[in-house]
């Protein structure tokens, strides 16, 4: 906006040549000067000035939005945008139709809790054919701890979508459609991210997963991360969100969890003194898990989806959504993937949509003691699937 040229703002042109004549060629240059410096400079009445410089300004400024224009034109941008359905009914309906386009939408929760699950399904139905309820496109899937599993993702295919895993070579096509990074250190995932915005370009691609966010940042929290690293937290933040706005594709990524310290737990002096007792009520410390990457990060997505366990039972919730109620939904791992156990949902109040609960006091208290990390990579299942193009920083399309 500061850098619009006057000479195109409608101006009268006996105006617009003494500003261009005394190299006052922007809005900036202009605005920037009070009202007696542009009289002594133009050397016209402060009348001209004062008549100049607010049709400068009105060109300028963005104009004033009623609320009202605001969401009709939300709501058509979402229409044009789109939505991936995830095939889970409830889920898909407190969403407005599934994972939004041109958005960051964020899978958080402990290990083994289903999220690569979730995102194996996510880029099956990105491969699919629209006929089939797909974008008929390209996935791409930057795992960034190896925890993708070929032969699962055939298994979720066979089992959610029969009648096309078993047309002859549909599978291998299929599975053909969904393009693996394994980046091996932080530059490289900052190559393959650099590369992705060029194959978005060249190469029909519908859905980014980065599977996970935290992993190259693992154990790192908002006091402690080192400068160096944190720098680069924020430029992967930033390409990230613009990455998403531009290519208009649903971005998914999963992040993990970190048991909060002492000191975090209390958050008022008077709790100081009993900061020990804290500790030691199992159940403080299960409500007290929190998504790693800080603050900057959960400001950065659009929407956050926390999968839990409590009391034996799976959740999704729906944490953090510009259009949803805070809702969770109970669900069970099958040969299919994730399935929702009811589509109804449960309201939840207060800030317990923000907590996550990790079921199990014993393996909790070995976390805060440093003897089990939560970034520890969780083991890879089955061999990788021939036809599924797995790269080192560089792949190629037929």
């Amino acid at each position: 906006m500061a850098n619009k040229v006057i000479s195109q703002m409608g101006l009268p042109k006996s105006i617009s040549n003494i500003f261009e004549a005394r190299n006052i060629l922007t809005s900036k240059d202009a605005l920037s000067l009070t009202e007696f410096d542009l009289v002594e400079l133009l050397d016209v009445g402060m009348s001209e000035v004062n008549s100049a410089v607010t049709h400068i300004s009105e060109m300028t400024c963005p104009p004033y939005q009623t609320a009202l224009s605001l969401m009709e034109e939300r709501v058509q941008n979402e229409y044009l945008a789109g939505h991936l359905p995830t095939r889970l009914k409830g889920l898909d309906e407190a969403l407005c139709g599934g994972v939004p386009f041109g958005a960051l939408t964020e899978l958080v929760g402990p290990a083994g809790i289903g999220k690569t699950q979730f995102c194996l399904k996510l880029a099956l139905l990105a491969a699919l054919p629209t006929s089939h309820g797909g974008l008929n496109g390209r996935a791409i899937y930057i795992d960034v701890e190896s925890k993708f599993s070929s032969r699962r993702l055939i298994e979720i295919g066979a089992e959610s979508f029969p009648e096309i895993f078993q047309l002859e070579k549909m599978a291998q096509e299929m599975a053909g459609r969904i393009l693996v990074l394994r980046p091996t250190s932080l530059s490289e995932f900052t190559e393959s991210l650099q590369q992705v915005k060029l194959s978005i370009l060249q190469n029909q691609i519908k859905l980014l997963i980065i599977d996970s966010m935290a992993g190259f940042y693992s154990g790192e929290n908002d006091r402690d991360v080192k400068a160096p690293k944190q720098h680069l937290l924020g430029w992967h933040i930033s390409f990230i969100k613009s990455l998403a706005e531009f290519s208009r594709i649903p971005i998914v990524v999963t992040n993990q969890v970190r048991s909060q310290n002492c000191d975090e737990l209390v958050q008022y002096p008077f709790q100081a003194e009993n900061k020990h007792e804290i500790v030691k009520d199992p159940e403080r410390l299960n409500s007290h898990l929190v998504a790693a990457l800080g603050i900057h990060w959960a400001h950065a997505v659009t929407i956050r989806l926390v999968l839990e366990s409590d009391s034996g039972q799976r959740y999704i919730k729906v944490a953090k959504s510009p259009i949803s109620p805070p809702i969770a939904f109970p669900f069970v791992i099958t040969s299919s993937g994730i399935s929702l156990l009811n589509d109804n949902g449960i309201e939840v109040k207060g800030p317990e949509i923000h907590s996550i609960h990790c079921q199990g006091y014993l393996w909790l208290r070995f976390l805060t003691r440093g003897v089990v990390k939560l970034h520890t990579p969780w083991p890879i299942i089955g061999t990788v699937f021939s036809s599924i193009c797995v790269c080192q920083l560089t792949f190629s399309i037929n």
